[in-house]
């Protein structure tokens, strides 16, 4: 009888050296006649465990973390294809701390099921949604998403069932799903793990939502800096046979610009066109790919449908807070103890995530600043770290979720230097189209280098580049940039040497 050892193939993982682990395990394996079956599973999300090592035993998975290749040859020792005792046993994996205390929805099998194994993918309660919406008149499934609350996870959080009902009634001979997989937002990296953890979940939500607005195609738009992923998905797409009935999808890789994962700039790019925002309306459920109606989600969005139509929306809708319904992966990153993937229902707050998950800073020191969603977010101070994780909560205090990317900044950081990063990032990724981002972030990091260099009196001249930005740019890539850099001066104004009024 074989034993079934999972390594995980995920980036962070192979990052931290699980290729030479799972090697080492196979030639130890061989060498000592033990029989077997080595399964690369996505990564559970605990970051400072990688590589997690597990072991499928009578009691349940039993977990090894962080194992290097030299510790393979110590645990054959230990007889840990039994879930033997070693220093490095975490115990049954599901009853890690960290990972109990969560409540997995998109994620729920990243980490558990072989992303290669359709089969896995059914055993373990895969496609039941899709058999669900099968059943279903397309009103039906969009009136399922609709009333769970689903937002998009993406940024924005516009209602999705609202968007899927738009390209519904627009009618049209050829519709898109479009999935934004352009995960380019600093500190994010659930989009990654799904895709390279669970394709067939993001390939079934995108079945899901053909049928609900009559679409047969689907394109998916990875970013060309996640190879892994792309190959995960291809090999899923050739397995999947005809699990996804009539709908085709083809994944595409994206050109390498950070502005491309704005939606009409994707658009643009995935019609072979240079990736620039599109003036807007019309608006892509209307006019989308081509020209013709287009739903375009992200893949956590994507990735939480089936569920929503497996257990029903009430289930869904039961989790959250105010109008923030269901759950969201968030990502801890930066000087955080123990970064990784946290999904959990809204309504804890941000210091809860912080130190009841994250542990607090890895460096020991007290925690100065987070950035909330991504490069373009707010810093906020220790002060507003009590604010509950809810969409209209953060946009109270001038913030925002967007993609629930988390990095954490301890009292080293410098955040008019932050600041200054946050307009130099816009300069060079801005796609040039509207004079506020292109010229306006160029200006922006050489005023900072005034306000840096002593020249306090600029200060002034900063909030009102900021607010030109803010009302002139023609997408958020312009509009966006001064949140991190007002909320910096609003803040932490003594690291400017002024005072924000």
């Amino acid at each position: 009888m074989r034993t079934t050892i999972f390594v995980p193939g995920d980036a962070a993982a192979l990052a931290l050296g699980a290729d030479a682990v799972a090697a080492a395990i196979a030639i130890e394996a061989a060498q000592r006649g033990v029989a077997i079956r080595l399964v690369r599973n996505g990564s559970r999300g605990m970051v400072w465990l990688e590589p997690l090592v597990e072991v499928a035993t009578s009691r349940g998975r039993i977990a090894y973390g962080p194992v290097a290749a030299a510790d393979v040859p110590g645990l054959f020792a230990a007889d840990f294809t039994t879930g033997g005792a070693h220093a490095l046993c975490l115990g049954p994996t599901e009853e890690i701390s960290w990972l109990a205390r969560q409540q997995r929805l998109a994620c729920r099998r990243i980490g558990v099921v072989d992303p290669r194994s359709l089969s896995d993918y059914i055993a373990r309660g895969g496609g039941a949604g899709l058999r669900r919406a099968r059943a279903m008149a397309p009103g039906e499934i969009v009136r399922a998403v609709t009333d769970s609350g689903l937002r998009g996870r993406g940024g924005a959080a516009f209602p999705a069932g609202i968007n899927w009902q738009t390209v519904l009634a627009t009618p049209a001979a050829q519709k898109y799903i479009v999935c934004n997989a352009d995960e380019g937002d600093s500190g994010t990296f659930s989009d990654r793990m799904l895709m390279e953890g669970d394709p067939f979940c993001l390939l079934e939500g995108m079945a899901i939502a053909g049928l609900a607005v009559g679409a047969t195609q689907g394109f998916i738009y990875v970013r060309s800096e996640y190879p892994h992923a792309v190959a995960v998905l291809d090999a899923a797409l050739e397995e999947a046979g005809d699990f996804l009935g009539d709908f085709k999808v083809e994944v595409r890789k994206g050109a390498g610009s950070y502005v491309c994962g704005e939606e009409t700039a994707l658009l643009e790019s995935l019609e072979g066109k240079r990736g620039i925002v599109r003036a807007k309306p019309p608006l892509p459920a209307i006019s989308g790919l081509f020209g013709q109606p287009t739903v375009i989600n992200n893949v956590i969005t994507l990735a939480s449908v089936p569920d929503i139509l497996a257990q029903g929306a009430a289930a869904y809708r039961e989790l959250g807070i105010g109008r923030s319904r269901g759950t969201l992966p968030f990502q801890l990153a930066g000087n955080i103890k123990y970064g990784g993937l946290v999904e959990v229902p809204f309504g804890l707050t941000l210091r809860e995530l912080l130190y009841d998950f994250g542990g607090g800073s890895r460096s020991g020191r007290a925690l100065r600043a987070v950035q909330v969603g991504g490069p373009l977010g707010a810093y906020l101070p220790e002060s507003q770290f009590d604010t509950v994780l809810d969409y209209e909560a953060f946009a109270a205090i001038g913030a925002g979720l967007g993609h629930g990317g988390i990095v954490a900044f301890d009292d080293s950081v410098d955040l008019a230097k932050q600041a200054r990063y946050a307009m130099k990032f816009c300069a060079i990724e801005s796609c040039g189209k509207c004079t506020p981002c292109r010229i306006g972030s160029t200006r922006g990091v050489e005023v900072i280098d005034r306000i840096r260099a002593g020249q306090h009196e600029q200060i002034e001249l900063l909030q009102e580049l900021c607010e030109t930005m803010t009302q002139g740019s023609l997408c958020a890539m312009g509009s966006m940039t001064p949140i991190p850099v007002m909320s910096a001066l609003r803040h932490f104004a003594e690291d400017f040497g002024g005072k924000c009024e």
